[in-house]
């Protein structure tokens, strides 16, 4: 064998090893769901564009006209936009219908969308609305804190008292952050562990 073949020979499988030590490991579980940051779902850009198109519609009165007119992409992100959609028009059985149309490992994604659209509505302040589409999440995501953190809050301030405290007990559970989301729950869960609370203001919200 020749110097200039020996040279060549170590070169390929430095290269090589190089390539195997470079290559992504799929040995992790590629959703994971300990915490709320979105988990992109497959197909988003085409449902991205449906639903900026079809966003001013999702009223309980338009909702069913925009969808006969123009359906969503058939793909997860299509799906939870689609359930997102009638979660805005109040129509959280529908929502629910949809999401349950996916297998069951692609629930989850589609309910992480309902929330991103669903979470200015809590930070707004429109109880009666948050309060299902953030219990419709905890469906389907049970460890999305801050699913918990909303629902727990809107049921705080609805008068719902024992999914307020569960709700939240579940929130402090899994948020150890020494912030204002947490002091905000502890001060509710406070409040709620009461014989008789009288303070139903709702905290500030962190920003």
């Amino acid at each position: 064998m020749t110097r200039a073949h020996y040279l060549f020979g170590w070169g390929y499988v430095a290269i090589c090893g190089a390539l195997l030590l470079g290559a992504p490991s799929h040995s992790r579980d590629a959703t994971p769901r300990t915490t709320y940051e979105p988990v992109a779902p497959p197909g988003g850009d085409a449902a991205e564009v449906w639903w900026r198109r079809v966003r001013p519609y999702c009223n309980a009165v338009e909702v069913r006209v925009v969808q006969r007119q123009t359906a969503p992409p058939r793909t997860t992100a299509g799906a939870g936009y689609n359930a997102a959609c009638f979660a805005l028009a109040g129509q959280i059985d529908e929502a629910r219908r949809i999401i349950d149309s996916l297998a069951p490992n692609e629930r989850f994604r589609a309910a992480g969308i309902v929330f991103d659209v669903g979470h200015p509505v809590a930070d707004a302040g429109d109880d009666r609305s948050a309060a299902p589409i953030m219990e419709l999440v905890i469906d389907y995501w049970p460890n999305h804190y801050m699913a918990l953190y909303h629902a727990g809050m809107a049921e705080y301030m609805l008068g719902q008292r024992e999914l307020a405290k569960k709700n939240l007990t579940e929130f402090l559970k899994l948020y150890h952050e020494n912030d204002g989301w947490r002091s905000n729950g502890l001060t509710v869960l406070a409040r709620l562990d009461s014989a008789t609370p009288t303070d139903l203001r709702r905290p500030a919200e962190p920003r």
